[in-house]
């Protein structure tokens, strides 16, 4: 890796620190602002709301003090890593994303790569078959997937094939109570992603497909496609080596912008589907109005997406060598 390559990274990644800082303090008056006492919540399933004890939790978390110095401390210890505690779990809030973490990464990784792979495909087929059935049927298919909501198709996924046929497991990440070692457990937890890897990933595989087909028909128009023609090269080496190659270069920006958007959807799927994720920690932490686990989600959900950011532009040049980062 030269010099000027890590150069750039570098001056990515303080930029990325100034969005992140920035992206932290929006978030935490966006938090404050919406309404709900975390206070009474807590007191609430404590089965004590009178006066003297909602002081006392507002004293313990904080909460009694201005909105100024509350913004001072987050911020002060987000820049040294520390999230603060779960009013709830009453643990940091870093180890618990961390340990929810992994399940997220899993899901969302699978369902981005099901979705890029099958959408990539589909969008070659359709535009090497454009105007005929093939192009048609996959051009339907996926404007019905990109237009259906998420969560009426993880409910729909969830009542067909768990309940209906009884093929899938329809919750959950592993067997409850089977207590599974090795590869049987292994087998056990790609049983259960299934079902919300394939809901997760349709909506993408849809903007995948068509985004694929519209660049790789519009490349192909190209004075360089049809000089390769002239020189007599066969229909798949043309295709291959210089239609999708650079028809390739709008799906991976896309992509790359959307890898981190994925965690946002897995809200809804991990929700339909008890998967022990961060989005359903990010779901449940929202109805106990746990204000330093919401900013801990947001903030790692924003870190990730500025992390995809990157990488992608990294990718962009080993798509396309004509684009250096320097620029």
């Amino acid at each position: 890796m030269s010099i000027q390559t890590l150069m750039y990274i570098g001056g990515r990644l303080i930029k990325g620190a100034i969005v992140l800082l920035v992206i932290a303090v929006f978030n935490f008056f966006l938090i404050r602002a919406a309404p709900g006492d975390p206070a009474k919540v807590m007191a609430g399933e404590a089965g004590a709301t009178d006066e003297l004890f909602l002081q006392q939790l507002r004293e313990q978390f904080g909460l009694d003090q201005p909105l100024y110095y509350q913004l001072w401390v987050y911020i002060s210890n987000l820049v040294q890593f520390d999230m603060g505690i779960t009013y709830r779990q009453q643990m940091p809030v870093f180890d618990l994303i961390m340990d929810r973490m992994p399940a997220t990464l899993l899901l969302t990784g699978a369902a981005f790569l099901l979705s890029l792979l099958i959408g990539v495909l589909a969008g070659v087929v359709a535009a090497q078959k454009h105007k005929q059935w093939a192009d048609s049927f996959i051009t339907v298919a996926a404007l019905i997937f990109y237009a259906t909501p998420l969560f009426w198709l993880a409910m729909m996924a969830a009542l067909f094939f768990s309940v209906y046929l009884n093929w899938l497991p329809s919750f959950g990440m592993e067997t409850v109570g089977a207590n599974l070692t090795g590869f049987d457990r292994f087998i056990d937890i790609m049983t259960h992603l299934i079902l919300p890897a394939a809901t997760l990933g349709l909506f993408f595989t849809a903007v995948y497909a068509r985004m694929t087909r519209a660049s790789m028909i519009e490349t192909t128009r190209m004075d360089f496609v049809k000089t390769a023609i002239a020189k007599g090269m066969t229909p798949n080496r043309v295709t291959y080596r210089h239609v999708l190659r650079n028809a390739l270069l709008p799906v991976v920006t896309l992509a790359g912008l959307q890898a981190g958007q994925l965690i946002g959807g897995a809200v809804l799927t991990e929700t339909v589907f008890a998967w022990p994720g961060i989005g359903r920690l990010m779901f449940e932490a929202l109805f106990q109005r746990d204000y330093n686990l919401l900013l801990g989600v947001f903030f790692i959900s924003s870190a990730m997406v500025v992390l995809f950011n990157l990488i992608t532009d990294v990718i962009y040049c080993v798509v396309d060598p004509r684009i250096e980062l320097s620029k």
